[in-house]
């Protein structure tokens, strides 16, 4: 028999909901431009700057909006997990309504993250390494206190939030008078990507996906038709690493992204000092990993000239990097060419 007790999945109109209900609430950050990253591209390049939100990066959006909307139903606490960013988020929205948090980090956590989470007021767990460990350990946590658990991609406010960031662009891009043919996203547990399918939900832009090599959870779900989780490779983009993408994510991108593109180390560092010698911005290696996936786009020789994009727009998702990291990756070679 059919199944029609399933939850609907978020669509366009959630989104734009989303962005008037966050409005004064996170920052409508700047889309930066630069001619010489245009000119590598042969393509114009609207960087839409996440890494200078509130918390540092895009998860502020689905943060702010699922902890309000839970405070307003009169919860008293929040549980979350992630790699980082969104724990930070949801530390912030639960100070601003006076809610406990308590997040769930990796073992292996950037320090500036859990730094910021704790600095927020969150109470920081570590649990393993994997997205399995963390989850089952906050679902403990969020039984034992009563606390509703804020997933970082399988909850529709987070997705419905992380996706007024691509609306955002996409009508900038327009009020600029050159329309986006691509968006491009990069993808840890696919929230960003599912709200970035929705925000260009009946529109003729193309979104693509972009994860780090080894770390291709969505490409390898796509092609098997189910979210497929991976044994996640080391990678500088410690923010793309949570080994599945999430069931909601999957069930939205699936029918409306274009492709998947996989970035190695080399070209999310290319990116990164492209972005931070060219525009004067700092990003972290996930966010990075967005620029050098618009990169490889544009490069493509498989497509006809026809379909080739002229206007990409990209996510720079977060800036919350380590000193000694960006010191690395900004001393280390430039290279003119980005390969294809």
């Amino acid at each position: 028999m059919p199944r029609t007790h399933a939850p609907a999945l978020p669509a366009r109109a959630d989104v734009e909901e989303a962005a008037r209900a966050l409005t004064g609430l996170v920052a409508r950050t700047p889309v930066l431009h630069s001619p010489v990253i245009d000119r590598l591209a042969g393509a114009r390049i609207l960087l839409k700057a996440e890494n200078l939100q509130d918390g540092g990066s895009y998860k502020m959006r689905g943060a702010t909006l699922a902890v309000g909307r839970l405070a307003a139903a009169g919860h008293t606490g929040v549980v979350a997990q992630s790699t980082g960013n969104h724990a930070v988020a949801v530390a912030l929205a639960a100070r601003r309504h006076g809610l406990a948090a308590t997040v769930v980090l990796p073992d292996d956590a950037a320090p500036v993250k859990v730094d910021r989470a704790r600095a927020a007021g969150a109470r920081v767990v570590r649990a393993g390494t994997t997205v399995e460990e963390r989850l089952a350990v906050a679902r403990r946590i969020a039984a034992a206190d009563g606390h509703p658990l804020v997933d970082a991609y399988d909850h529709p406010d987070v997705v419905a939030g992380q996706g007024s960031a691509s609306l955002e662009l996409i009508e900038e891009a327009e009020r600029r008078g050159t329309p986006l043919d691509a968006l491009v996203v990069p993808v840890g547990g696919g929230g960003g990507v599912a709200g970035a399918c929705l925000a260009a939900a009946g529109t003729p832009i193309a979104v693509h996906g972009v994860e780090p090599v080894g770390c291709d959870s969505l490409a390898r779900s796509l092609a098997a038709g189910r979210p497929t989780p991976v044994a996640p490779a080391p990678s500088l983009a410690d923010g793309l690493r949570p080994g599945c993408v999430g069931e909601l994510p999957f069930a939205v991108a699936r029918d409306a992204v274009r492709d998947v593109i996989r970035v190695d180390d080399d070209a999310i560092a290319e990116a990164f000092r492209l972005l931070l010698l060219e525009l004067k911005v700092v990003v972290e290696p996930s966010g990075a990993a967005g620029l050098a996936g618009a990169l490889r786009l544009a490069a493509r020789d498989d497509a006809g000239p026809w379909e080739r994009p002229r206007t990409i727009g990209v996510l720079l998702t977060g800036g919350n990097v380590e000193a000694d990291l960006v010191a690395r990756l900004a001393c280390a070679p430039t290279h003119a060419a980005v390969a294809a």
